[in-house]
């Protein structure tokens, strides 16, 4: 019994060490076929990902050192650093996804149903986060295009404002009440921008019909010239103030538009001095708008305008002297009372 148990026990042995050395020779000549061939295309795979990654990091720096050498502006600096930032984040994720699969691959792994689940998952996120989705593309490009900046006065998505924060998925807008908007660059469709190169403020100022048009224009020629050599304004201007002449004949107002060419958001302060000087002007030389309800039709003997004021179904009022008649003030600029 006892020859016959350590008969059962040698057997045992040698088979498995027959068994293990099968294995062991499997192993080796796995590896050495790995060794030859697989281990060569991963090494490839790994250095040129780390060029392609290397290459983007050269990219995305020399973007920064640009815009910090030529910008001088601190604001666009960083909006260059934010896009130089999520172009390298996702060219690296792309970079490494790509040799993540290839080396899934070369293991033998069967990389179609991660494929398959990875495109899935994609399809649901996408649809659940489409929105967000949206707001980063649109605000990579409004970067990208340098459609604006912070501190620039523009139109966006029916708002107008200052421009506070920029961010990839959204833009903020500071109304002129003090109102702040938050916008999700999805719906930045279309950029009205005050800020870039020069404005051209128009001012329509109104005088009376019976004044005389030469005289008006000499007013606001001089008007126009002082405000645009005052020491506060002098530099805001890029141009001389142009005086068009009559414009239009509204009732019984002459329209002379007046135009300021002025730097971005520059025009509001020589604007308000040069109404107040045409208000006090226009009054000084008897041109302020008289009602604008009133319709010069008749002249008299004297060539002199006479007034008449209708209303829908009234009889034509009789002429009256003008001499006595006293011509209601209004606004020079709105036409109103």
């Amino acid at each position: 019994m006892h020859g016959f148990a350590l008969f059962t026990i040698r057997t045992g042995l040698f088979a498995e060490g027959r068994f293990m050395g099968k294995v062991l020779d499997e192993w080796a000549s796995d590896t050495q076929d790995f060794v030859r061939t697989k281990l060569p295309h991963l090494v490839v795979l790994a250095v040129v990902a780390l060029v392609l990654a290397r290459i983007l990091r050269l990219i995305t720096n020399r973007m920064i050192r640009l815009a910090e050498r030529h910008g001088g502006d601190i604001v666009r600096v960083a909006q260059v650093k934010t896009l130089a930032g999520v172009v390298r984040t996702t060219g690296l994720a792309i970079i490494f996804a790509i040799v993540g699969l290839q080396f899934l691959e070369a293991l033998g792994v069967n990389v179609g149903p991660l494929l398959t689940s990875a495109g899935v998952a994609g399809v649901a996120i996408g649809l659940a986060a489409q929105n967000l989705v949206k707001d980063m593309l649109n605000g990579t490009m409004i970067l990208l295009e340098d459609q604006f900046n912070v501190g620039d006065v523009v139109t966006v998505a029916g708002l107008t404002g200052t421009v506070e924060t920029m961010t990839l998925r959204k833009t903020t807008v500071r109304g002129g009440d003090g109102t702040l908007y938050v916008i999700p660059n999805s719906q930045i469709t279309t950029v009205a921008n005050q800020s870039v190169d020069f404005n051209n403020a128009t001012i329509n100022v109104s005088v009376d019909f019976s004044a005389d048009p030469n005289k008006v224009l000499e007013i606001l020629t001089s008007i126009a010239n002082d405000v645009r050599n005052q020491p506060e304004f002098k530099d805001a201007f890029l141009a001389d103030p142009q005086i068009l002449g009559v414009d239009s004949v509204k009732g019984s107002q002459l329209i002379f538009p007046v135009i300021f060419k002025t730097k971005p958001t520059k025009q509001y302060g020589p604007m308000r001095e040069f109404q107040r000087r045409v208000r006090l002007a226009l009054e000084q030389n008897h041109m302020l708008p008289g009602d604008p309800m009133r319709v010069f039709n008749s002249f008299g003997e004297t060539g002199q305008a006479l007034a008449t004021a209708r209303t829908p179904h009234e009889e034509p009022a009789k002429a009256a002297d003008p001499t006595t008649l006293k011509p209601q003030e209004t606004n020079p600029f709105t036409g109103e009372g």
